[in-house]
């Protein structure tokens, strides 16, 4: 379960590299810098609720604790790429990487983390309830 996890959440970098592309390409330049970080934020979120939702049955938890084990994983993996890939392969600067957390900026990053953590449980009850 945690190997097949891990290669979903694998599929899910090129998916927010893209929704990256798409903010800085489309929708920043047409609503502003903060607007764009939000709707990106929000299209993001919902991204990662559709990919849970539908590899949410080949993960195969047997259990809702078991889904959660794998959003802490998909959020441990999601920070360790942000930090380390953003800084050491992207150049970034710790203090741009940290701004992302500032909700009194205006930054709303955080709730990419909490869909993160919680879409494998959401989608594993969704599965369920069927």
């Amino acid at each position: 379960m945690i190997a097949r996890a891990a290669a979903i959440w694998g599929g899910l970098v090129p998916l927010a590299v893209a929704n990256g592309a798409l903010r800085d390409l489309l929708i920043s330049p047409r609503l502003g810098p903060r607007a764009g970080h939000v709707i990106s934020t929000l299209i993001l979120c919902a991204a990662i609720a559709v990919f849970a939702l539908v590899s949410i049955p080949w993960i195969a938890p047997p259990d809702r604790s078991a889904a959660l084990r794998v959003g802490v994983l998909w959020l441990a993996l999601t920070v360790a790429f942000e930090f380390l890939a953003g800084h050491w392969l992207f150049g970034t600067p710790w203090e741009d990487l940290l701004a992302d957390y500032n909700v009194a900026a205006g930054r709303v990053w955080m709730l990419v983390l909490v869909a993160t953590l919680l879409a494998p449980a959401w989608a594993y009850s969704r599965r369920q309830s069927k």
